[in-house]
């Protein structure tokens, strides 16, 4: 995911202000720089990077319709994280709705009709390259993480962002940001030394 900083809020202020005019090229200019944070924002919520990119996609439809809503232009990066929270979160319940429908009706025609699938067998796993597999590993301990501690963790370590730059966005005190973040690393390395073994 890329990074981008956010040292200054008000350098983007200029480009906050021509969408609200609607330029469109600003708009394709402010996604391009920061649609890799509003992504880890999305994997942060989710856990699962399915769908990641049809929600980011949802996120920034929203801020084009909805620039007018932002009262002040200088707290454009708050804003667009809390769009992208709240529709990764929507987004997190309804796939939950539809994954209980069809485990549903999964149940259903299992009982209806024997099942022949074929079982991964131990070569499969093998087959994998030990890079691929550690990059497995760690983004199932990451998915694995609660929410609290993956959204900033996601932030920190896949966006690049500075502890104070996290505090903003989701509205807490640094320290509590940093208290997070020695919890969800404690926790990530708990579950890869137990996937190791």
């Amino acid at each position: 995911m890329g990074m981008a900083r956010f040292d200054n809020y008000d350098a983007e202020v200029p480009v906050i202000e021509a969408i609200r005019g609607g330029d469109r090229y600003a708009f394709s200019e402010l996604v391009r720089r920061h649609s890799g944070w509003v992504r880890g924002v999305v994997f942060g919520v989710l856990g699962n990077r399915d769908g990641v990119e049809d929600v980011s996609q949802q996120v920034w439809t929203a801020v084009w319709q909805r620039i007018g809503e932002l009262r002040e232009p200088n707290r454009w990066r708050p804003w667009v994280y809390r769009l992208a929270r709240n529709a990764a979160i929507d987004a997190g319940r309804e796939w939950k709705r539809r994954r209980q429908r069809f485990q549903t009706l999964d149940a259903e025609h299992a009982n209806a009709e024997p099942a022949n699938r074929r079982e991964p067998g131990p070569g499969d796993a093998r087959r994998e390259s030990g890079v691929a597999e550690k990059h497995r590993m760690v983004l199932s301990a990451v998915k694995g993480l609660p929410a609290l501690y993956r959204e900033p963790f996601v932030l920190r370590h896949l966006s690049g962002w500075t502890y104070r730059e996290i505090a903003d966005v989701m509205g807490m005190p640094v320290d509590s940001v940093e208290t997070r973040l020695v919890r969800a690393r404690r926790l990530l390395r708990e579950s890869l030394r137990d996937e190791v073994k």
